[in-house]
């Protein structure tokens, strides 16, 4: 059974592709590549993010509460009614992320989203999971909102078995057709040459870590697909919401005219 219930650290970080390159060759050192990257493809993670009409989720995550959530549902490649998707209740309390999950067929997913009633709980699903996602649906009124994919390749410790290091690209984003049995398609939320890493860990990162993050001159950054989605949205199609502040949305428009626009087909 794939793991349900996370609780961990995450520390984001851009690179260049060289950079990520070099860090990956690195990483061999400490770490094995995740089984879907043992021959070194990268796998297609989906996801459709929910929320209120109003965006009120993604607002009052760019707010930086101390206590945040996000409710999507997840598939691995592009699904069909009988494959299985994973719905996911993502929480950050003060830093520390809780991701709650349970699978079962996309057909019923959608179904369950949809509508709030609960599905028959089967031998595949965490009922506790979907149960938590009743609640929030029927205490938001939430919809599909937003579809993000992107190409995942991603490490796990040796020694260290709470750490996972990933590395995303492709990332792409779309506000129609927002189904995940479609195929991936969407605009660019990042430069072509640029990948975003992602250091998962339980406790601290280890100290050979830290090092190589020294040597290569990596820094953090905050970076949340959803929230630079709807950040580029306020700059394409401003509307009567409560945005985040001012100067965010400055900064954002001033990094899409310098990256410019890109779409991927």
């Amino acid at each position: 059974m794939a793991i349900e219930i996370f609780n961990r650290y995450e520390n984001k970080y851009l690179l260049d592709s060289a950079t990520c390159a070099a860090v990956q060759a690195r990483l061999a050192e400490h770490m094995m590549p995740d089984a879907h990257n043992r021959h070194g493809d990268r796998y297609a993670i989906c996801n459709l993010y929910y929320d209120t009409a109003d965006s009120h989720l993604i607002r009052t995550s760019l707010q930086k509460p101390p206590y945040k959530e996000k409710l999507r549902l997840r598939a691995y490649g592009v699904a069909r009614a009988e494959d299985t998707v994973y719905v996911e209740i993502k929480k950050k309390v003060r830093g520390l992320v809780n991701k709650r999950r349970s699978a079962m067929p996309l057909g019923i997913a959608e179904e369950f989203l949809g509508t709030g009633t609960l599905p028959v709980i089967t031998p595949e699903m965490n009922a506790q999971v979907v149960r938590e996602a009743a609640y929030l649906l029927s205490h938001k009124s939430v919809r599909p909102a937003v579809y993000l994919a992107y190409e995942r390749m991603a490490w796990f410790g040796t020694d260290a078995h709470d750490l996972r290091v990933s590395f995303d690209s492709h990332i792409v984003s779309r506000r129609h057709d927002l189904s995940l049995a479609s195929p991936v398609s969407g605009t660019a939320l990042l430069p072509p040459d640029t990948v975003l890493m992602e250091i998962k860990v339980a406790q601290s990162i280890p100290l050979w870590l830290a090092e190589l993050l020294s040597e290569y001159q990596i820094y953090p950054t905050s970076f949340s697909k959803y929230g630079r989605e709807y950040m580029g949205q306020l700059i394409q199609h401003p509307a009567p919401l409560v945005h985040p502040a001012p100067q965010r949305i400055e900064a954002f428009a001033a990094l899409q005219h310098k990256k410019g626009a890109f779409q991927y087909a």
